[in-house]
């Protein structure tokens, strides 16, 4: 029995779950390309997802489950956990060809014939891992801390669940990629069920993986088995490795780690599926522990960008304040991961604070790993490039890359784009909730806006929704000053815990404007992060800034000898023709460094300031789309006039 709607989004709580808001059916929702996050969504359905479906091919993915069929010859190829990728793209491809009936015959065609293929080639008692079902199928379930076996069957199960909710055009390809699903995740039960073998895999994902299947087909022993491998991590069950139990986060129970600490990816993948078990367990000591571990992440291991990550070495949280901005991680997938934890918080708690942070992310440190022309990709993402710096490497380059020989990121960009009209509102009885905002129709009414480049949010009801009930609307944590008015006449716009709600009794063509003040700020580090005191950032509304070598390049002007003027103005400029319609104009001035020694026994030679500005800052997000060069988004600050 299906216990949430055939139309709801990836993440569906069930009516008796513990939580405070409430997805709008994702068929009551609807991007305009015409509005920043609609044309993200559009650039994805035309140029990311091919791209992936492509990529797939060519990278021997598909020919891993082709060869079990004996349809591929040759060997395994690529990650062992490659399969995660083929089911991310399925995952992605439902969603797009459920969204507003999208027609595509090629996405199609991927669909079903990958469902089938998987169908094929599952084995009887339900095993699916092409890498684990070749010559290495000796050694399944025997290595579950680096295997991915439970990460790939995750990923799995949440394509079987986006092509139920939202099938698109073959009505037999979300009943037979759930049954695929099913199977496996009933081998699992049986295999790791309270009968069975006490054991957790090192990369999390299976947890909200289960608890969606069981959102979707009502049965217990899914969402027992999520719970079961919560409770189980922090007990040592991983293997001893060189990498050690905080990488997998198996040092300590969820219920008592006071801090998030190892691989990020894993560790926010994990507490997404924290919440989801919480709320359907009616846990709250659970629920409060994850609150408390995204307190810990926020409250310093945080980039501006919303980023986390800061080495390289294990893709890893550092200690707190280590945060520097040239060799900041901040993966892709883990920025990815946390706007899924930070909705799964949304919805449990209604907090505004989690609805802020999706937005940075989402503008910042997840916009900015794709390029312009939608193929080409960042892994990691850094808040500095050096002059000189050798990006041949894919672990650090200078520029996107079109495909990684780990390649989990551009899958997992798609399936979110694909889905991110199911992650912007919520809506019950009471009435409707706007936490993102974009072009589109919400619910009950419509939205135009050209945010975040435009301060006004126009909000107009759809005729067919005359009636009494609330409308709220995030004023965010950044916004200073907000203006509201309905028809015309202005209205008190007193936020009350993050939201101005309006209660009445609303006509068809009634007309809400929201002005959210965006003057230019910066935003100083912690004193604690010592990689960039001495520093600011620019920002505006939602958007953080940065400067970049194509707007800086010119005769005795040196990038890293850029220094922000504090005493003077830094002023907005709207150009439609720019990389951005709005860019800031920094005051700099540059202080030449000079030829010297590296160290030196007495103070710094004192160079004299000179202006060279004011220089156009871009939004982060839109950097590295030009010429390879150096980029800084925390920039040094000179000294104060006297």
């Amino acid at each position: 029995m299906s216990e949430t709607p055939r139309t709801a989004g990836p993440v569906a709580p069930t009516a008796r779950a513990l939580a405070a808001l409430r997805p709008l059916p994702a068929d009551a929702v609807r991007l305009e390309p015409t509005g920043l996050l609609g044309g993200w969504q559009a650039r994805n359905a035309a140029a990311t997802l091919p791209h992936c479906v492509d990529r797939l091919d060519t990278a021997g993915n598909l020919a891993n489950l082709r060869r079990l069929a004996g349809d591929a010859p040759g060997a395994f190829t690529g990650m062992w956990f490659a399969d995660s990728d083929v089911h991310k793209t399925l995952e992605a491809a439902a969603w797009e060809l459920g969204r507003a009936g999208t027609l595509s015959p090629r996405l199609s065609g991927f669909l079903a014939d990958t469902a089938a293929l998987l169908e094929k080639v599952q084995d009887p008692d339900g095993y699916l891992d092409s890498y684990y079902q070749g010559e290495h199928r000796d050694r399944q379930w025997t290595e579950l801390h680096f295997s991915h076996e439970l990460y790939c069957a995750g990923h799995l199960i949440q394509a079987a669940v986006a092509a139920a909710r939202a099938p698109g055009g073959d009505p037999d390809v979300g009943p037979q990629l759930v049954a695929v699903a099913r199977r496996f995740a009933d081998l699992l039960v049986h295999r790791y069920g309270p009968d069975g073998t006490a054991a957790v895999c090192g990369h999390p994902e299976i947890e909200t993986a289960l608890v969606e299947l069981y959102r979707l087909t009502g049965h217990a022993p899914y969402l027992q088995l999520a719970a079961r491998f919560v409770e189980l991590r922090g007990h040592g069950l991983i293997a001893p490795d060189k990498l050690g139990p905080r990488y997998y986060q198996d040092h300590e129970p969820v219920r008592t780690a006071g801090e998030v600490t190892g691989h990020v990816v894993r560790q926010v993948y994990l507490l997404a599926g924290v919440v989801d078990v919480a709320v359907e367990t009616h846990d709250t000591e659970l629920l409060a522990a994850a609150e408390r571990l995204w307190d810990s992440a926020l409250a310093g291991k945080t980039h501006l960008t919303g980023g986390q990550g800061s080495r390289h070495r294990d893709e890893s949280f550092g200690d707190p304040y280590e945060l520097p901005p040239d060799r900041a991680y901040a993966e892709t997938c883990a920025a990815i991961g946390s706007f899924q934890w930070a909705w799964r918080l949304l919805l449990a708690t209604g907090r505004a604070r989690y609805a802020d942070e999706m937005e940075r992310l989402l503008l910042n440190g997840i916009a900015g790993s794709t390029g312009l022309e939608g193929t080409t990709f960042f892994y990691s993402n850094p808040l500095q490039l050096r002059t000189g710096h050798d990006g041949s490497h894919e672990d650090a380059p200078s520029q996107r890359l079109g495909w990684y020989s780990c390649a989990c990121c551009p899958p997992n960009l798609a399936r979110l784009l694909a889905s991110l009209h199911a992650y912007l509102a919520t809506g019950d009885e009471t009435g409707l909730q706007l936490h993102l905002y974009a072009t589109g129709t919400f619910g009950p009414v419509t939205v135009a806006t050209r945010y975040p480049w435009d301060e006004e949010i126009t909000i107009t009801v759809r005729e067919d929704h005359p009636a009494q009930w609330t409308l709220a609307l995030r004023v965010p944590s950044w916004c200073a000053e907000a203006r509201l008015t309905v028809n015309g006449e202005p209205q008190p716009a007193t936020a009350e815990d993050g939201y101005l709600r309006l209660t009445r009794a609303w006509r068809g063509g009634d007309q809400v404007v929201l002005t959210l003040a965006m003057p230019p700020r910066l935003v100083f580090p912690h004193p604690r992060i010592d990689a960039v005191r001495g520093t600011a950032a620019l920002t505006r509304g939602p958007l953080v800034y940065c400067l970049e070598h194509a707007d800086v390049s010119r005769p005795g002007v040196e990038f890293e000898d850029l220094a922000l003027d504090p005493d003077a103005p830094v002023e907005v400029a709207h150009r439609e023709d720019a990389i951005a319609p709005v860019l800031l104009l920094a005051p700099v001035v540059t202080r030449p460094a000079g030829p010297g020694p590296l160290y030196r026994t007495g103070p710094q030679d004192g160079s004299p300031a000179t202006p060279a500005g004011p220089v156009p800052a871009i939004p982060y997000f839109l950097w590295a789309n030009r010429a390879a060069g150096p980029m800084r988004v925390w920039i040094p600050t000179a000294p104060r006039k006297v």
